[in-house]
């Protein structure tokens, strides 16, 4: 038999041709981060204390908030440790479980956008059958259906990529432990299994974005018959933000999966690489913030209370 080595370590992609840049990238890496732990944090917070936002919607929202903070939180803080340190090395346990989790995340993200179109579809083009068809059994238990549909779809993605040592090379040219770059340095056998996986996947997900598609067709038609200014504008600060995270998620996953695979350390390959998985849990909670009147009014409710309790202990 051949010699070869079998890799219980990789070393992951480094563009900083200095420290001072490794640096620097470690700093802006954890801005990014503790931006969107704030941000997604404050969310679910303001969804779970405050009453008024005890609502199908916002509760799919919140769930969508812990699926952004547990992506982004598998992948950047270990990045900034490698850069704080110096450091270029994960180990095979690392990448699976980067591998296992940020899969888990998205997939079950993917689905809860598909049951958050619904609950629009529903509130909106069928608002008097609402709370018969949405009821508090059905949120749970779509939630419930989401998180499990992305646990089985990453531990088979998982077990498969995984399921033979690697020999090739343990070189990854990304910053984390990036399903493609897994893929390039697998065996033979491995790549056909994905492939066939993936193929699957595609089909999957374009389904559901079918579903949301004309789920979205279907609501916005509805929208335009309304003859009421402040009811239609209503309906649209609720749709438009998750229009937008709809588009964004659909945008940043058509870069991860059509962009090259990149085969040498690059920036282009790295603000690729950030931009579909910071960029998506960063701007979430600012979109839902910024065109959402019940969570802008919860977040004043909630400053306020922070004010007076701040006062009160000032005054003491």
């Amino acid at each position: 038999m051949d010699n070869f080595t079998i890799f219980t370590q990789f070393l992951l992609m480094d563009v900083a041709g200095s420290r001072e840049l490794q640096l620097l990238q470690g700093v802006l890496f954890l801005l990014i981060y503790l931006g969107a732990l704030t941000g997604n944090l404050i969310t679910v917070t303001l969804i779970v204390t405050d009453t008024r936002l005890h609502s199908p919607m916002y509760f799919f929202i919140s769930n969508v908030a812990l699926l952004d903070l547990g992506s982004i939180s598998v992948i950047v803080p270990k990045a900034v440790v490698n850069s704080m340190m110096g450091s270029n090395t994960i180990s095979l346990t690392e990448c699976a479980a980067q591998v296992f989790l940020f899969t888990l995340c998205v997939a079950a993200e993917i689905a809860l956008l598909v049951v958050m179109s619904y609950d629009r579809y529903v509130a909106i083009c069928r608002p008097l059958h609402y709370g018969l068809i949405i009821t508090l059994s059905l949120c749970s238990q779509a939630t419930a259906g989401s998180w499990a549909s992305g646990l089985v779809y990453s531990a088979i993605h998982t077990g498969t990529l995984f399921s033979l040592p690697f020999t090739k090379t343990n070189v990854i040219q990304q910053y984390f432990c990036d399903i493609p770059q897994i893929l390039r340095i697998s065996p033979s056998e491995v790549q056909f299994c994905e492939f066939v996986s993936i193929a699957v996947s595609v089909g999957l997900v374009l389904a559901c974005f079918a579903f949301i598609l004309v789920s979205y067709v279907n609501i916005l038609s509805t929208v335009i018959q309304i003859h009421s200014m402040e009811a239609r504008n209503k309906a649209m600060s609720t749709c438009l933000p998750q229009l937008i995270i709809i588009l964004l998620f659909l945008i940043s996953g058509s870069v991860a999966l059509l962009g090259p695979i990149a085969h040498k350390p690059s920036l282009r390959n790295l603000l690729t690489a950030m931009f579909y998985t910071m960029v998506p849990p960063f701007l979430n909670p600012i979109i839902y913030s910024l065109r959402n009147r019940e969570i802008n009014a919860a977040l004043e409710r909630m400053f306020s209370r922070c004010s007076q309790f701040s006062l009160r202990g000032f005054l003491k």
